[in-house]
């Protein structure tokens, strides 16, 4: 089948965390098993642009990505508006079998629903984990709201299906009281890295993903001062530029010399933290999957996450490692019993990464996405006569 992928931001632009790397991976595998598979997306990295070409396919991973300048103006390009992105789905929407939208509250998902609409072709929507209400009421509350009063719930009532990671996300986005057709739940994937560096593992606990408040890194640091013995490596990129006020916190509850804050990382800086950790901790407020504690346990690290993760069910079912709440004395409690017994953290890194090999490699999670394409499709060729 031809599939087309809509996306805000793709490759190279990883500063956005992990939904680039989960659309990639589902795009790279859907190419890996026979099928056409195109995004469209900006060539918007921060403040700056991907050193992309324009006006033609770039293929990555046998991924067709096309992409497109935003409209120069602050606000469209906060949006990601593009309208020579929306020219472009005008014109080719026509050619594919079904469509992916990745986001909400972002021009793309909106210009990209409107010109499926137009074609005839079934799209498929994934918020992404942006359907929180705590999350909407945080930010941006009164603009969101009105975001999707005049444009989201058009483009959901339109969706042939909404899809979730996890079924937290699909309990999260009931909560906004927009209408969810057809939702499914199939999760985010990752690959199996070798084994190699296990011999060098250490007492550390991390932190690895974005600097962002919705994480719980002031909790864990707060957590940290009820482990005078325990060191911490905080991993990832700061795009809100939080690390000043958490280095204060540490510095004040007396943790900072305890503490790494070791930058962004990737590729065989981040495989070497996630394989040498004695266990990676995500004590987040919300988090709709949690690609990083996937990654772990593919590494056979032991996880502690919070209860608002969306791989918490699994984690606990596998028995992957600990879930408890991000309040800072069961947070340290929970440390405190995992660093104490060596062999227990050894059994569940080993089911962590079972898990894994069973139900979350790329090749699995695309054969699932599949059969839910295949359903769509049929359903709406069905519906047409």
């Amino acid at each position: 089948m031809r599939i087309l992928h809509v996306v805000p931001t793709y490759l190279p632009a990883t500063r956005y965390g992990g939904p680039i790397h989960a659309v990639h991976g589902l795009c790279r595998s859907l190419a890996q098993r026979g099928h056409e598979v195109d995004v469209v997306t900006t060539n918007i990295d921060g403040s700056g642009r991907s050193p992309v070409p324009l006006g033609k396919a770039v293929n990555l991973d046998g991924v067709q990505v096309h992409y497109f300048e935003p409209a120069p103006l602050p606000f469209a390009r906060r949006l990601f508006f593009s309208s020579s992105m929306r020219g472009w789905l005008r014109g080719h929407a026509r050619e594919y079998d079904i469509a992916h939208l990745h986001s909400v509250f972002l021009a793309p998902t909106w210009a990209a629903a409107r010109a499926a609409s137009r074609a005839d072709l079934p799209y498929v929507i994934s918020p992404r984990g942006m359907l929180v209400p705590e999350l909407i009421d945080r930010k941006s509350r009164l603009l969101k709201r009105a975001w999707i009063a005049a444009v989201e719930q058009q483009t959901f009532a339109h969706a042939a299906a909404v899809h979730f990671t996890a079924r937290q996300e699909w309990d999260d986005a009931v909560r906004t009281k927009i209408f969810l057709p057809a939702p499914f739940v199939v999760p985010n994937g990752t690959d199996l890295p070798p084994l190699d560096l296990l011999s060098r593992r250490t007492s550390k606990i991390l932190f690895l993903g974005r600097i962002n408040w919705k994480k719980g890194i002031d909790l864990l640091i707060d957590a940290m001062a009820l482990l005078p013995e325990v060191r911490l490596i905080v991993a990832g990129n700061d795009e809100e530029s939080l690390l000043v006020t958490l280095r204060e916190q540490a510095q004040r509850n007396g943790t900072l010399e305890r503490i790494e804050f070791a930058g962004p990382v990737s590729g065989a800086a981040k495989q070497t933290l996630l394989q040498t950790a004695a266990a990676l901790i995500l004590p987040s407020h919300s988090e709709n999957f949690g690609n990083v504690v996937l990654e772990a346990m593919a590494a056979s690290t032991p996880v502690i996450v919070s209860r608002n993760v969306g791989l918490a069910e699994d984690v606990e079912r596998s028995r992957a490692g600990i879930v408890t709440t991000n309040v800072p004395v069961e947070l340290a409690a929970a440390i405190r019993d995992l660093l104490a017994n060596d062999r227990w953290r050894t059994e569940m890194g080993a089911r962590g990464r079972a898990l894994v090999q069973e139900a979350f490699t790329w090749a699995a999670v695309a054969a699932r996405m599949e059969q839910h394409y295949d359903r769509i499709i049929g359903t709406t060729r069905s519906a047409r006569g």
